[in-house]
């Protein structure tokens, strides 16, 4: 008899650990809480609580080549970096292509997973789950794979600015975030700058009065193409990957620093990271602030906070 694992969300991950299973000969029993699958990549107009929620706009980071799954190649009319939607129908295009879609449990929440009386023995996982009826089930699993995502919780730090409290203006956090209408004509200061806060706060900038990007330690923006127009990420080389490794630290951090710098020079922008940071994936983002569009003002304070209209948080 073959082992049966439980799979808890249905998006990418859990489209690939069915799949994985099934190569194993396992039983894969997929427990999603929605009505479909594609997880994050799944586009919402309102975000939906305790789920992940993206913008409208949103574009992928990874080349077609470097996003795809090992044993499914995207369509080749795909574009190298697509839209969300077209990332969601490639989902859709792998479940139907491996018959995954009859392993998944929609609108079924797991509610606990805790191991058996027996577990140093069986190894065995028990699972409580609960259906859009209200039914509740029991079930006895060989292992359990949690594929439910690590977005899908807003942290907004109000705590982190003294009168806060008395401030006319709107606070939201990128989680809330779909387009820059509501913010057009108003002030504007966008705190943290991920890939998700350096492509908001560029977004905001085009309608806004006045669009402010706060940062506490900067960040290097690098763009999706190379210096030769092919997709960045096609020079993770095998070769550049065993440099990374073998170079000594300090010589591989200025390597870096003036690849990072080829383009413009960050500490001009205000954007000069204070330590080693991961790359911030933007194209448009240094226009931006060389047109005066987007300024960068470093690390908010109270006084700054209380004079703006919007306050919003970015990833």
């Amino acid at each position: 008899m073959a082992r049966r694992v439980a799979v808890i969300g249905g998006g990418c991950s859990g489209l690939t650990c069915i799949k994985c299973c099934l190569d194993e000969g396992l039983e894969p029993v997929c427990f999603e809480s929605s009505d479909d699958i594609g997880g994050l990549w799944r586009f919402k107009e309102t975000p939906e609580a305790e789920r992940s929620s993206m913008y409208r706009s949103l574009v992928v980071n990874t080349s077609k080549e470097m996003m795809c799954f090992s044993d499914f190649p995207m369509p080749a009319h795909y574009p190298n970096y697509m839209h969300h939607s077209m990332f969601l129908n490639y989902l859709r295009l792998y479940a139907e292509h491996f018959d995954l879609l009859k392993y998944i449990h929609f609108q079924t929440t797991v509610l606990s997973v805790r191991q058996r009386h027996d577990f140093s023995h069986t190894g065995q996982w028990e699972v409580v789950t609960e259906n859009r009826d209200g039914h509740k089930e029991t079930q006895v699993f060989d292992g359990v794979f949690v594929c439910s995502g690590s977005f899908t919780h807003p942290v907004t730090p109000l705590s982190a600015f003294p009168g806060i409290d008395t401030f006319p203006g709107k606070c939201c956090h990128s989680w809330e975030y779909k387009d820059p209408h509501p913010f057009h004509g108003k002030r504007v200061v966008v705190i943290g700058i991920g890939n998700s806060g350096g492509d908001i706060a560029v977004e905001i900038s085009r309608v806004a009065e006045r669009t402010f990007l706060s940062t506490r330690d900067g960040a290097w923006i690098v763009s999706r193409s190379s210096t030769r127009g092919l997709p960045l990420d096609m020079q993770l080389t095998r070769l550049n990957s065993l440099l990374m490794q073998v170079l000594p630290r300090p010589l591989l951090n200025w390597a870096l620093e003036r690849l990072y710098n080829q383009k413009f020079n960050h500490r001009l922008y205000g954007l000069q990271p204070s330590h080693s940071q991961p790359p911030v994936t933007n194209d448009d983002l240094p226009e931006r602030i060389l047109q005066g569009a987007l300024q960068d003002t470093g690390q908010a304070s109270h006084s700054y906070c209380l004079q703006r209209t919007t306050i919003l948080w970015g990833k």
